[in-house]
């Protein structure tokens, strides 16, 4: 009994000191914890709190127009997404769009990168002028975009002029098309932040590895494989991973030339897309949170999946 007396005797002074300790750093920090609340109760308010709100409506039935008729429907509405046949081609859409837009826009910015980080003059102007798409308005360049690829624009008159085209293409209404024309506007908008930061890479290389490379006789070919692509290997994969995140959350672009479905065949129909017209359109609050918190899944897995298996360079 005296043992164990002992032994609670030594656990309570431990936790007593754990507390006094716990108080001491938090009246050393207090103003620090004050400086930090105001962020923390945003996030409580504005991220926390709707995401276990809207976890919690994805097994109702349920409407903004009748809130009263809210009804439980268990694992319905998840079922119902995982299955839903436009939630799944709103994901072949983005990955259709993506596929294009990544390799247009990390490519392009490579390219100029590579170019302007070699210019013996200019280098701030092009820096200047290729990043000015990024501070843009994205409707603003959608709206150029499309008037640019209209069947009655310059492109198209060029194109037809030329002999390249038969005859204009009415893009909008086709069933390949919409997602290839949005990458291409996309690309134009976004390449500046491959270009800023896969050129702050090329300044981070060590220039004597391309200088015993030259005495090796490594052509400038070879001297870009094997000593820029692989060096520019830890900006490439942040590129792709935050490319696959904001892709799969397309919402503006698609929104500013079709309607909410993405067009009369669905051919620009965006996961994003759907869920808002789901919520807003059909006041189908349930379902809507339900393909939300699919397409975060989804987000998280990809990046998992990333982080897991491609390499990043870091390694």
């Amino acid at each position: 009994m005296a043992d164990i007396s002992s032994v609670a005797g030594r656990e309570a002074v431990f936790l007593a000191g754990r507390r006094a300790t716990l108080w001491q750093r938090m009246r050393r920090y207090g103003w620090g914890y004050v400086f930090v609340s105001p962020w923390v109760l945003l996030y409580l308010v504005f991220g926390l709190y709707p995401l276990v709100l809207s976890f919690y409506l994805t097994f109702f039935n349920y409407s903004f127009v009748r809130p009263e008729a809210r009804t439980f429907v268990g694992l319905g509405n998840w079922i119902t997404g995982t299955l839903d046949p436009l939630f799944w081609r709103s994901l072949f859409n983005i990955v259709y769009n993506q596929t294009i837009f990544i390799g247009l826009k990390n490519g392009l910015g490579l390219l100029t990168a590579v170019l302007v980080f070699r210019a013996r003059w200019g280098g701030r102007f092009f820096r200047t002028v290729y990043f000015m798409p990024v501070l843009t308005s994205v409707m603003v360049l959608i709206v150029i975009g499309s008037y640019l690829a209209d069947p009655s624009g310059p492109v198209q008159n060029l194109l037809v002029q030329s002999g390249i085209l038969r005859q204009p293409a009415f893009w909008k209404f086709s069933a390949w098309l919409p997602m290839p024309v949005i990458a291409l506007i996309n690309t134009w908008k976004w390449f500046g932040i491959s270009f800023v930061i896969l050129l702050a890479g090329l300044y981070s290389i060590d220039p004597q590895y391309y200088e015993a490379a030259a005495i090796d006789g490594a052509s400038s070919w070879k001297q870009f494989r094997y000593i820029t692509l692989p060096l520019l290997r830890p900006q490439l994969f942040f590129l792709l991973v935050i490319d696959i995140i904001n892709g799969l959350q397309m919402f503006t672009e698609v929104f500013a030339l079709f309607d909410l479905y993405g067009g009369t065949e669905h051919q620009a129909l965006t996961p994003v897309l759907y869920l808002y017209a789901q919520a807003f359109d059909r006041s189908n609050i349930g379902y809507a949170s339900a393909l939300g918190l699919l397409l975060a899944f989804l987000i998280g897995l990809l990046t998992f999946i990333q982080f897991k298996f491609v390499p990043s360079g870091n390694d």
